[in-house]
């Protein structure tokens, strides 16, 4: 049985830097601009990291390692597509007159090939998520379109880095999991060492919430990891598409009963809340739990 468990825990040595990136007070109202440098705030990390690993290893490294030959060149592919919506972003917010965010300084834990590639799989996968998350905020049309000509295509990425390259399913559920934006600059935050303090007005206020890590499987009892106080009950919600969170009490020493039907790509979050998942109700989180499965949906 393969399950990664969860950012986090598995990439512990930048967890810390989360709290690098400038957070500005501004007016809760959020704009098409700000919604827009928050997707352009993701593609330069994107981007930025396939450049990285690609320059790191060659195509020869990855044949060696055991993947198709075919494999670097597909990759390749995929940088200048994030590349490319890097300056399809930028163009249009400097046409628009606003400010266009620029790349921050970035910290991956490509170690290996093979953490290069289940990185890939990863980033991919939360990026849709949050094209599928940040669309709610866009009002104009042309750039709701814009986006979610860039979120097929980054759906399409995320499916055959887990499918082709990775040997697992193309999708999750019959729904992709929309993110809000804190959770995803949570997970981002924690590949970001230092931005450029202009990029801050340039955003909508965000907040990276506390580290969580789970070690567990689907259908048993897992282990939580996590620095924030509360002194009230705690729960994990378990958030996958677009369904009604799953929510677990916590029970003593920081365990959990994972739910035994997660599939795919799964988002877990402590909460002091046993109905909402929403910036007032998280504590910790999210991590991501990748339950792979096969044809029959049997988890491998």
């Amino acid at each position: 049985m393969k399950f990664i468990i969860q950012l986090a825990s598995a990439f512990a040595a930048v967890a810390s830097l989360a709290n690098a990136v400038p957070v500005v007070e501004r007016d809760a109202e959020i704009t098409d601009p700000q919604v827009l440098n928050y997707a352009l705030t993701l593609e330069h990390l994107e981007a930025a990291f396939y450049k990285e690993g690609l320059a790191k290893f060659s195509a020869a490294d990855l044949k060696a390692a055991g993947y198709p030959d075919w494999t670097y060149g597909r990759l390749g592919q995929i940088y200048d597509h994030e590349a490319a919506h890097v300056k399809f972003l930028t163009t249009a917010l400097q046409a628009a007159g606003a400010q266009a965010v620029e790349a921050c300084m970035y910290k991956f834990p490509i170690s290996d090939i093979k953490s290069f590639v289940s990185l890939a799989g990863i980033l991919e996968s939360v990026g849709s998520t949050a094209y599928t998350g940040g669309a709610a905020f866009i009002t104009n049309k042309d750039y709701l379109t814009a986006a979610a000509s860039i979120l097929t295509v980054e759906g399409r990425h995320a499916a055959w880095i887990n499918s082709a390259v990775l040997h697992g399913a193309a999708w999750d559920t019959a729904f992709q999991t929309p993110l809000g934006l804190n959770p995803v600059y949570t997970l981002a935050a924690q590949f970001i060492t230092s931005c450029p303090q202009a990029n801050a007005a340039a955003l909508p206020l965000l907040t990276a919430y506390p580290a969580l890590a789970i070690e567990g499987k689907p259908g048993s009892t897992g282990k939580l990891t996590f620095s924030a106080q509360n002194d009230g009950p705690l729960f994990v919600a378990f958030v996958s598409g677009v369904g009604a969170p799953v929510f677990q009490p916590i029970q003593k020493g920081n365990k959990v009963a994972i739910p035994s039907d997660l599939r795919g790509y799964v988002f877990a979050f402590v909460t002091s809340s046993n109905a909402t998942v929403d910036d007032s109700t998280t504590v910790a989180g999210p991590a991501i739990l990748d339950v792979v499965f096969d044809s029959r949906g049997h988890v491998a």
